[in-house]
């Protein structure tokens, strides 16, 4: 990706890319496998950050990268490259060299299996802004979302798909998401999540099946297991569905990780496809935060989620009442509103049948 942004500059001014994992052999592979073609794009296999100092300031580039800030050390420091004095001395060295002649930084850090900056997290106090590039390493989708922004909205994602070309933009992630989601199949529904301002529409699925040791098993992949536990809670209290004797499994499709309350009503909803055995209209998206008692709350950016979903030619959606006099526009979807959890499920498999 970053080599990808080095080459999108072209014309704009030279470029430093400074590595301390690679060598220039190695970038130079890459680069030719992604076609860049930028002749202003410099390299420098260097680990001091005093010669790197030093080489900015004599090349005054436009942009540059640090590759990565685990790797780099000053030798005022007696610590180990990488650690917190390393990480901080060096970071406040770069930026007083850069902000000083006005040169647009990326510094590039590792992160750990939880997706946490490896070592300090005084790198993500320092810098104007944090962005992290997530996905699931068996899939080819990556998200890059902004979780810091001095200088901007932090509302804003970018999704992109891994390729042997590069990192291609997905214009519509919903229509991806979605594309491959069977016919009259129980145990899966479409949901509006929002990541920053922008809707996306993602399948989720459920398996519920006769546990065999007792106690039952709840597993869930791109959700939060306890929210989970709390969902099936309100749906066996307040449906009366018996699932003290099921193991439940939710996955959102696509390797996606959603935490946003609008899925709770999706992921009741396709639980209960799975254990009722009944399907869930494949023209439906299901949006709406489910409280405790059962009820379906309001949700934000109704609208915008309803013209995604009119936008790829769903028919209904499934919405919190709340939220329903808020619509102004007319809409060519058919919109049912429901008040709580055994309403959604009368309404919504009445449908089906």
């Amino acid at each position: 990706m970053i080599l990808q942004i080095c080459d999108k500059i072209q014309g704009e001014g030279k470029v430093l890319y400074v590595s301390g994992e690679e060598s220039a052999e190695q970038i130079k592979m890459r680069a030719d496998r992604l076609g860049i073609n930028n002749e202003d794009i410099l390299f420098l296999g260097e680990t001091d950050i005093d010669v790197v100092n030093q080489a900015i300031i004599d090349i005054n580039p436009k942009l540059v990268i640090i590759d990565s800030i685990q790797t780099m050390y000053s030798e005022e420091i007696t610590a180990a490259a990488g650690s917190v004095s390393q990480v901080r001395e060096i970071t406040s060295q770069v930026m007083r060299v850069c902000k000083s002649r006005a040169i647009t930084t990326i510094i590039i850090g590792h992160v750990t299996k939880e997706g946490n900056i490896a070592g300090p997290r005084v790198l993500e106090h320092m810098v104007d802004t944090v962005l992290y590039l997530e996905g699931e390493r068996y899939f080819s989708y990556r998200i890059l979302r902004g979780v810091k922004n001095r200088f901007g909205s932090t509302n804003e994602i970018g999704m992109f798909e891994m390729k042997e070309e590069g990192m291609c933009e997905i214009t519509n992630p919903s229509d991806i998401l979605i594309s491959e989601r069977e016919e009259n199949s129980s145990g899966t529904c479409i949901i509006s999540s929002m990541e920053g301002t922008r809707p996306i529409l993602v399948e989720l699925q459920a398996l519920t099946s006769q546990t065999v040791y007792g106690i039952p098993k709840r597993t869930a992949n791109g959700f939060d297991y306890n929210r989970l536990a709390l969902l099936i809670a309100v749906l066996e209290k307040k449906a009366g569905m018996a699932l003290g004797n099921q193991d439940v499994y939710l996955n959102v499709a696509g390797g996606l990780k959603l935490n946003e309350p609008s899925i709770d009503l999706g992921v009741i909803m396709v639980v209960a496809s799975s254990y009722k055995d009944k399907a869930i209209p494949k023209n439906m998206v299901i949006m709406g935060e489910v409280g405790l008692t059962g009820e379906v709350r309001r949700i934000n950016f109704i609208e915008k989620r309803i013209k995604e979903a009119e936008k790829l030619g769903f028919k209904t959606c499934i919405i919190p009442e709340s939220n329903k006099k808020d619509l102004k526009d007319i809409y060519q979807l058919d919109i049912i509103a429901v008040k709580d959890v055994k309403e959604a499920i009368r309404k919504i498999f009445m449908r089906g049948e």
